[in-house]
């Protein structure tokens, strides 16, 4: 998650309904989110690839294919070959609503499930509930890798008990690596998350923060950031392995 405020969030909404399609994205645009559209399960997912999305509303009932296996595919991702977060907060919005449904959208992923007809306020709030949900998740607690901490409320990051010196930048990129150790984060979703950018376009700003940042965790001979070559950084508990895997050597920034 990008540490957003509900109402700077981007919202996919995956409806066939053009009627629908329509009022929901005039609705959540006029009450403050950035709104994506899509009417197949096709362009829903290569929207997710390349914009990221906070949160996607998806109608089931699609014209290439059932929402449930878009939602499947989403959970299934992992978050590196198809750059698609599996994390990402999905919220089925249809008219199959009998028991049986609502179960198997919980089992296939979704966080929440609405049934049509809905009532456009209950909606907004159940949105609204998920994303500081997950935003308090991103920014509440410290993080722990290895022997370096991350405090977000404090913006304060320690490492054997000793208080970096990070710039603004330096401490976002930290924090939002931080919050999904291990994981590999893709530059878009990196200058998206951090600096807000909605397209990479050919800036080196991600690589010289993460060279800096990198060489400021290593003053032990730790190895932390790590550039997982053809597509992004992540976070590792900085011990120095004796052998690397060839994707993951670092390289200069």
């Amino acid at each position: 998650m990008s540490g957003m405020t509900d109402d700077a969030a981007t919202i996919l909404v995956v409806e066939d309904d053009t009627a629908t399609r329509t009022f929901l994205a005039d609705n959540l645009t006029a009450d403050g989110y950035d709104v994506l559209v899509a009417d197949t399960a096709r362009d829903a997912l290569r929207l997710l690839e390349r914009k990221y999305p906070d949160l996607a509303l998806i109608d089931l009932g699609l014209p290439d294919g059932d929402g449930l296996a878009l939602v499947e595919r989403v959970r299934r991702a992992d978050g590196v070959a198809t750059r698609v977060n599996p994390d990402v907060a999905l919220v089925a919005v249809t008219a199959r609503t009998t028991e049986l449904d609502v179960l198997r959208g919980f089992e296939r992923g979704v966080d929440d499930y609405l049934g049509k007809p809905f009532s456009y306020p209950e909606l907004r709030a159940r949105v609204q509930a998920l994303l500081h949900r997950a935003d308090r998740r991103t920014r509440l607690g410290r993080l722990r890798v290895g022997e370096l901490e991350v405090d977000p409320p404090a913006r304060e990051a320690r490492l054997r008990g000793q208080r970096l010196e990070l710039s603004q930048k330096e401490f976002a990129l930290l924090r939002a690596l931080a919050s999904d150790p291990m994981r590999v984060f893709t530059k878009e979703e990196l200058l998206r998350t951090v600096w807000g950018f909605r397209s990479m376009g050919s800036t080196r700003t991600l690589d010289s923060h993460a060279c800096r940042l990198r060489h400021k965790l290593a003053r032990d001979g730790d190895r932390f950031v790590v550039n997982v070559w053809g597509v992004g950084y992540r976070l590792v508990d900085g011990l120095v392995l004796d052998r690397e895997p060839e994707a993951e050597r670092e390289l200069a920034a």
